[in-house]
């Protein structure tokens, strides 16, 4: 989970100079923010070794999960 994370994709989208899409703002996401993708790739480190043997509960990577949250801001916002 990020904090303000509208506000931290608003901010990354506007610094952006090259075509603000997925990939770019994923990659812009990580050289700005490296502390939240640090916490992101910890808890879902914590939670895989939290699982119980034999049972499985689905939980998206970080960049899974990051990139799906962007995805779904971009198309929140009308931006392609």
């Amino acid at each position: 989970m990020i904090f303000n994370q509208a506000e931290k994709f608003q901010l990354i989208f506007d610094k952006l100079k090259e075509k603000q899409n997925e990939q770019s703002m994923f990659n812009k996401f990580l050289e700005v923010y490296p502390v939240e993708w640090k916490q992101l790739k910890v808890t879902f480190s914590k939670f895989n070794r939290s699982k119980q043997f034999g049972k499985t509960i689905p939980l998206p990577k970080p960049e899974q999960s990051l990139r799906k949250e962007i995805r779904v801001w971009l198309k929140n916002n009308k931006v392609n």
